[in-house]
């Protein structure tokens, strides 16, 4: 005996209408990926449960490729059939439109960042793994690509600085080798002064003796005055032939 027409109706039994939910959701998303396989079509499906909670499948993960393909050809198509259609429509179709994308990717950033992945299936974690190994990979080879050229440029400034200290090296160099030439020089040079023979030295010219005042008078009289500036001389002379006779006979 067949089972009889199940009647669609909303269940009423919350525990039921959850496995049932479970089943078929299962179901569906079993023939999803039957329909990509076997008839090589691109499919996306998303499903939300009564908590809020997202379900979804795609072909090979690509789920926003198909969505956009999917708004460019519904936004064309609509076009075509509605030339004339209001341009507030438009904006409100735009506004929609680009906020289903933020939604997107704000939850692919969570994604990215291991976060509400309860919702992903296993191929879907593979898939996020291999883009997160292959963006990994593009940091790594940029980060070392940074690193030779930081390297590279630190030799090229290393050896620049090597040739500058090589300069300054070689002229204080010279500029030593230069003063002591010019002092071996001035050593020579007063050297060759010690040798000249020196002049000897020349005595003092001794003053000639001043003639005596005298004034012009008889002869008597100049007598008499040379008489007493003998006397006036032996006078003065007396202490100091007694004071050096003295220190000879001490």
């Amino acid at each position: 005996m067949g089972r009889g027409r199940v009647q669609l109706k909303r269940i009423e039994n919350k525990i039921n209408r959850q496995v049932t939910f479970s089943k078929r959701r299962t179901g569906l998303l079993k023939k999803a990926h039957e329909i990509s396989v076997l008839c090589d079509a691109q499919v996306a499906l998303v499903v939300f449960s009564n908590k809020g909670k997202l379900f979804e499948y795609a072909t090979d993960s690509c789920m926003d490729q198909i969505l956009d393909r999917y708004e460019r050809y519904s936004y064309a198509e609509r076009q075509l059939v509605e030339p004339n259609f209001e341009s507030q429509c438009n904006w409100t179709f735009e506004y929609s439109r680009l906020k289903a994308k933020v939604e997107l990717l704000q939850r692919n950033q969570r994604h990215y960042l291991g976060e509400d992945l309860d919702s992903l299936t296993l191929k879907e974690i593979q898939s996020l793994e291999h883009q997160l190994e292959t963006a990994l990979k593009q940091i790594r080879l940029r980060k070392n690509q940074l690193m030779h050229e930081s390297i590279s440029e630190l030799q090229r400034k290393e050896r620049a600085m090597q040739e500058q200290n090589n300069l300054l090296a070689k002229k204080i160099k010279e500029k030593e080798k230069a003063a002591a030439e010019e002092v071996h020089n001035w050593e020579q040079q007063n050297n060759g002064l010690n040798l000249l023979p020196q002049p000897l030295p020349q005595p003092l010219p001794q003053p000639l003796p001043q003639p005596l005042p005298c004034l012009n008078m008889g002869g008597t009289q100049q007598d008499e005055f040379l008489q007493v500036r003998r006397n006036q001389l032996d006078l003065t002379l007396e202490p100091l032939y007694s004071c050096n006779l003295g220190c000879f006979a001490a």
